[in-house]
């Protein structure tokens, strides 16, 4: 399949699925977080999980700072493709370049300005959220200041919800907005609690910020990372969907 086709038949599939992807309350769900040009790690991930009962989410970076930031991303739209109904692959920032510039780059700077554009035009319809019926949300970065879940679908790219769940950071603490730090808005726990009772879920899981701690807010709010772009081991969740969920203690950790 050429690029030009393969662009093509992602799109197809990616609008089929909306800004809020709901799980449905059967089998497992696997997080995969940033893979950031980590084909060995998105491979590694397939091979064990791409089968019943699992679904696959992806919470984006997918792009930059690894060496195979293109072969990842295609591998990853290719089974998109192949793989409908069980991989599902979140926007993260590094997918909206052309909305909100940032460093390092790497892949975005490899492109010519129309590959810039067919790249820009297929990110622009990934979903943003993934959440299940038993007490789970997963994103990119930070949770939006919205009443309902739903409002996700009216999300429009690059608007202030957007660059809460691609750019956003949590800080341990108990503060509620905390300003801004580099272009990265910033939450503290009264924020994270408020939106948690507001959306009616227990754990948060993403990905995004390398320094915070893999557990935060009463251990509700998991950070991971599938990449060896950063010195971390890789790390993806493991979540039953047919079962309570009230904090990590209730889903699996674990390294691949």
């Amino acid at each position: 399949m050429n690029q030009e086709t393969l662009f093509e038949e992602v799109e197809k599939i990616l609008v089929q699925d909306s800004r809020l992807i709901h799980l449905l309350p059967e089998g497992k769900v696997v997080f995969v977080g940033d893979t950031h040009g980590d084909l060995d790690a998105s491979e590694q991930v397939l091979r064990r999980y791409l089968k019943k009962p699992y679904r696959i989410v992806f919470l984006g970076d997918y792009v930059d700072r690894g060496d195979e930031s293109e072969e990842n991303i295609n591998y990853l739209f290719h089974m998109k493709i192949e793989h409908p109904e069980d991989i599902f692959l979140l926007s993260g920032n590094h997918e909206g370049q052309m909305i909100k510039e940032l460093r390092p780059a790497n892949f975005w700077e490899s492109l010519s300005i129309q590959e810039k554009k067919q790249y820009g035009r297929v990110f622009s319809t990934l979903p943003l959220c993934a959440a299940s019926a038993n007490g789970l949300v997963a994103l990119h970065g930070a949770l939006p200041e919205l009443k309902s879940l739903e409002e996700i679908n009216q999300i429009e790219w690059g608007d202030s919800n957007w660059d809460r769940i691609v750019w956003g950071d949590f800080v341990e603490g108990d503060g509620d907005l905390l300003g801004d730090s580099w272009g990265r808005p910033q939450f503290g726990g009264a924020y994270f609690d408020r939106l948690m009772e507001r959306y009616r879920k227990k754990i948060l899981v993403r990905s995004h910020q390398p320094l915070a701690p893999s557990l935060m807010f009463k251990k509700r709010c998991i950070t991971i990372f599938t990449s060896q772009a950063y010195p971390l081991s890789r790390t993806i969740v493991i979540a039953d969907l047919e079962k309570e969920i009230r904090d990590a203690g209730d889903v699996i950790v674990e390294r691949i």
